[in-house]
């Protein structure tokens, strides 16, 4: 049995390499052009853990591999070989990158690993530094204890997954040079998600903005106005109608447990500024579209301008408010006007429930934490259906907590932790048979 030779998570090294990876994440915030995260200040650690094991210094058998696409930003593969050539499982997507964190705001240092009871807390804790120290804790132990396996077991540690609107610094660089290749061959699982349960959907993003366009004016003269606001809340409920019509829930999102169906909704909103007695000339509503993966992206944003574009040509049947409020002013032959624009979109992705690798980490999750109750979220996860698309078996768990994701105040805990190295050994041991 894997488990008896390799045995349970050694806490003391675990949290020693931890305290490590937290006292760097001031340093791997990812927030450009002001934050530019070193990724290589975490690889430097992992490395420390791993190269007296492998086959380049240290005589073991861990091969390990330091990859790097732009300066001081690195990713590691790290290979475990087994004895059956084709034999392979992963786990992928531990990220050395943070989001920020603003120390006025937080209750401790988020810069510092502090423990309180079972509470192990600091920036990257949950997200996702506990993940890279706990599947490094991992790869030591087999490179210490050299079990016999039949699989082939690879760890890949990336650069870059807070910021996807960079590319050719991670894992996209890492398959499109082939080097994740092999993967393909067994089950990839991606571990950045939390509450020790199997992730198996999360929905695409797209990003809008809506720039409307009117006409300024003395607001105690309204009729000789368009009112770009009420156009705006006007459009925006239009839009968003249509949305709803052409997008309605899925039957696949009961199977998969979404909380919610795919939504359009808006977020944020900006106008040039001007005195309370003036009707501005312009605003712009940003929102974004959370899309369960039953649906495509590209269907969508088309839909979209589709939308805008009707809006635009049948303007004046718009529901407007009020006696003088209006959207044409044929006296000056002006119209209001809409332009949607979109930032980069992302698409969801929905786990393979059929594959062996998910009834693997299902029966391991059961095992370990007692009982398993798969989820699925309208929150996104970039790069997974990329790797999907491209022939990976994409299994997603993770041992943060999902209450402090991206929070103030972040923290994972130390038993949860264990609980995942254990599933961990289970996902090997069953793959073994």
């Amino acid at each position: 049995m894997v488990k008896d030779t390799v045995g349970d998570l050694n806490t003391d090294s675990f949290v020693k390499l931890l305290s490590k990876l937290i006292g760097e994440s001031e340093y791997v915030q990812n927030n450009p052009p002001d934050l530019i995260p070193q990724e290589d200040r975490i690889v430097r650690h992992v490395l420390d853990a791993l190269l007296p094991y492998s086959t380049q210094t240290g005589g073991g058998p861990l091969i390990v591999n330091h990859v790097t696409y732009f300066p001081g930003r690195g990713n590691v593969i790290v290979e475990y070989p087994g004895t059956v050539p084709g034999k392979i499982l992963s786990f992928v997507g531990m990220h050395m990158d943070v989001v920020t964190a603003n120390p006025n705001d937080w209750d401790f240092d988020p810069f510092t690993l502090s423990i309180d009871g079972d509470k192990l807390r600091g920036r990257g804790t949950t997200d996702c530094l506990g993940h890279v120290a706990l599947i490094t804790e991992l790869m030591r132990r087999l490179g210490e204890t050299k079990p016999k396996l039949k699989s082939t077991v690879v760890a890949v540690f990336i650069a870059n997954e807070e910021n996807s609107a960079i590319s050719g610094v991670g894992v996209d660089a890492l398959v499109k040079d082939g080097l994740l290749n092999k993967l393909k061959e067994g089950p990839l699982y991606w571990i950045d998600t939390a509450d020790k349960q199997p992730c198996i959907g999360t929905g695409g993003m797209i990003p809008w903005k809506l720039r409307v366009t009117g006409k300024l004016f003395h607001s105690g003269l309204p009729h000789k106005a368009i009112n770009p606001l009420e156009l705006a809340m006007d459009a925006v409920k239009e839009i968003q109608l249509r949305f709803y019509r052409d997008f309605p829930p899925h039957p696949k999102e009961q199977i998969y447990g979404f909380a919610t169906p795919s939504t359009m909704k808006p977020t944020q909103w900006h106008y040039p500024g001007g005195g309370i007695n003036q009707i501005p000339a312009e605003c712009t509503i940003s929102g974004d579209v959370r899309l369960t993966p039953f649906y495509n992206v590209i269907d969508v944003m088309k839909k979209l301008q589709e939308y805008v574009d009707d809006i635009n040509n049948h303007i004046e049947r718009l529901e407007s408010r009020g006696p003088v409020s209006k959207y044409v002013l044929p006296d000056e032959d002006l119209r209001g006007s809409l332009t949607i624009s979109f930032d980069e979109a992302m698409s969801g992705v929905a786990c393979d429930l059929k594959s062996h690798g998910f009834h693997v980490l299902s029966k391991a999750t059961e095992e370990v934490v007692g009982y398993v109750k798969p989820y699925s979220i309208t929150g996104s996860l970039p790069l997974i259906r990329e790797l999907q698309d491209e022939g990976f078996d994409v299994q997603t768990s993770g041992y943060g907590l999902m209450a402090t994701y991206h929070a103030k105040n972040e923290y994972c805990l130390l038993s949860d932790m264990c609980q995942g190295y254990q599933v961990f050994v289970s996902i090997i041991s069953q793959l073994e048979d």
